[in-house]
């Protein structure tokens, strides 16, 4: 690194050790910030404008060069080097290339602490709508394939276990609410983001970025933060973005795990699309639902970034630490990861073949219908403590003799308990079961749709707002 685009180093004697310069530079991949940078430094010109360290020529030299750096990396034809520290000192070089020593005027009145600050924040509010868009488009074929099965019976499970007949589509939207609860989280992020940090320089506010009220409203916030020392210092936005992303990774994580329980042979609910699960190298009558299992686990990568910065952040004296480096890292991983996993999984929920008639002949497996049993004394005026102790020897009197309830005789149902009449034998389908749960929430067809149509409104709101966004880089 030559003495000129360093940006520290002035009361040094001599220059840093090899391994202080490895350990110092930052991950190629936070040079990804560098249109946010950019993006901060038009603001920070008209800055200096206002406080006459720049004249209105130099103005003009410095916002053609930011726009001609902004579209050589856009084409590649611009990298950082080996040499450049990070994203500001890389800049800071080209600028000066581009316009000699007057390109140094730049770094008057701000630091690397708020720049730093700022690209992250700029970053995250210019891709939280990209994260949106593909939770809502997993959440939207989950909705497509839910409504191709309101009627489609299907055992519900409890600890793994059969526990109630439901239709197939109320099991997807349980998959689809969180996701929507996910989207109203970022939406609620978003409102937290548009506080600017530029203007705090290093910890104390800036000499001559005295209006960063401006600049702020040029990068399309709402406004700065109050604490020049809070701007520099905290990183809960960003901790709160990973939460949410990490927290939607969670819940998507639980569908992957029932989508390779769907696609076993034991389950054999769905069968997956060949473009999207894979083979065996070794054993070539296999069919692995890879997508699944692959972001099963970069869920738990994910929800590792989270954990990392708040570790690092945890017992930090205010303002600005190095180990505040380590916010970018996870944000970047957490938002490829999101980019990289859920086309993939969108994909396979959109292309699967769900097989219907094995999961309604399985939809009485395990005498799940043995709460009807309960609930039909009990409209009868059996108490239920009564009506669960009938039904429960009803399911060992029909299990000992290897037949399921429906299939017992008009005797056999009265040698268990007199109260249990042939009138009982209607509610003793998976039809009647289904209809029987007719409540808001339940999983009668009805319902179910009723549900999906709410399910569809929502995702409707949530694509209005995101493509009503800004390029905050613009």
């Amino acid at each position: 690194m030559t003495e000129q685009t360093k940006l520290w180093g002035g009361r040094f004697a001599s220059d840093p050790s090899t391994a202080l310069q490895r350990l110092s530079r930052s991950d190629p991949r936070y040079f990804t910030l560098a249109p946010y940078d950019l993006h901060g430094s038009r603001a920070h010109v008209h800055e200096l404008r206002r406080a006459d360290i720049l004249t209105d020529d130099e103005v003009s030299q410095f916002l053609a060069a930011i726009d001609d750096i902004g579209s050589q990396i856009d084409a590649g034809t611009i990298t950082a080097s080996g040499e450049d520290e990070d994203v500001h000192t890389f800049l800071e070089r080209v600028l000066i290339e581009k316009m000699g020593p007057v390109g140094g005027k730049i770094r008057a009145g701000r630091s690397r602490n708020d720049q730093a600050a700022n690209d992250l924040r700029l970053y995250m509010r210019d891709r939280v709508r990209d994260v949106a868009t593909h939770i809502a488009a997993l959440a939207t074929a989950l909705a497509d394939q839910a409504e191709q099965h309101l009627r489609s019976p299907a055992p519900g499970f409890t600890h793994l276990q059969a526990a109630q007949p439901i239709v197939f589509g109320h099991q997807l939207l349980a998959h689809t609410q969180p996701l929507l609860r996910d989207l109203d989280r970022l939406r609620d992020w978003e409102t937290r983001s548009t506080m600017s940090p530029l203007g705090a320089a290093a910890l104390a506010g800036s000499t001559f970025a005295l209006s960063p009220e401006r600049a702020a409203a040029d990068l399309g916030y709402d406004g700065i933060m109050e604490n020049s020392i809070d701007a520099v210092a905290s990183r809960d936005l960003a901790i709160e973005f990973l939460f949410v992303c990490s927290l939607t990774l969670v819940d998507i994580s639980r569908l992957c795990e029932e989508i390779t329980l769907w696609a076993s042979q034991q389950f054999s609910w769905i069968t997956l699309d060949d473009a999207f699960s894979t083979g065996s190298s070794i054993m070539p009558q296999k069919k692995n639902p890879d997508i699944a299992e692959i972001t099963r686990g970069k869920a738990g990568r994910v929800l590792g970034d989270l954990m990392g910065l708040m570790a690092a952040v945890k017992a930090l004296p205010l303002a600005y630490n190095r180990d505040l480096a380590e916010d970018k890292n996870a944000v970047l991983d957490a938002v490829d990861t999101i980019d990289l996993a859920l086309p993939a999984l969108a994909g396979l929920i959109s292309t699967m073949t769900v097989n219907t008639d094995v999961m309604a002949a399985q939809a009485t497996w395990g005498y799940t219908l043995a709460t009807e049993v309960a609930d039909w004394l009990a409209r009868r005026g059996v108490p239920f403590s009564q009506a669960h102790e009938v039904s429960g020897a009803l399911v060992q009197f029909a299990e000992s003799r290897g037949l399921g309830l429906g299939e017992l005789t008009d005797e056999q149902l009265a040698s268990v308990d007199e109260r249990l009449t042939p009138e009982l034998r209607p509610a003793l389908t998976v039809a009647a079961a289904l209809d029987a749960h007719a409540g808001a929430n339940g999983t009668a067809p009805a319902q179910v749709a009723h549900q999906l149509s709410g399910v569809r409104r929502r995702l409707s709101n949530i694509r209005s707002w995101i493509e009503d966004r800004n390029d905050v880089r613009a």
